[in-house]
């Protein structure tokens, strides 16, 4: 499958996952941000990354939507007319928290410069 067709899949994907959770009743599915979607060139599944503000535990967090993937699938499979939904793989995205650090390290270090010039 072109690569052109699979990009615009996850386009439609990550649209379309990110609705049905700020629509979703349960709190805990509004608090979670999608960054990035990556399907198999086979549509048989897709990696969804996400990432939350909230405090909650990563490994929980990635556990309860797993256990709503299904649910998420079928309000996915109704927006998004694809021959073959793929099955939805929640990881945590650690690219916005490793950013966070980064850009501490960089603060700190040139206020340590800042104080011995």
């Amino acid at each position: 499958m072109s690569s052109v067709k699979i990009k615009r899949i996850n386009e439609q994907l990550l649209r379309a996952i990110s609705e049905v959770l700020y629509n979703a009743s349960d709190p805990f599915l509004k608090s979670i941000t999608v960054t990035a979607c990556d399907t198999s060139s086979d549509l048989s599944y897709a990696k969804v990354y996400f990432t939350s503000l909230s405090d909650f535990d990563k490994k929980k967090m990635e556990k309860d939507l797993e256990e709503s993937s299904s649910y998420i699938r079928f309000e996915v499979a109704n927006v998004i007319d694809l021959r073959l939904m793929p099955k939805l793989k929640f990881i945590y995205d650690e690219s916005i928290s490793y950013g966070n650090l980064i850009e501490k390290k960089i603060s700190e270090i040139h206020a340590k410069d800042n104080n011995i010039g």
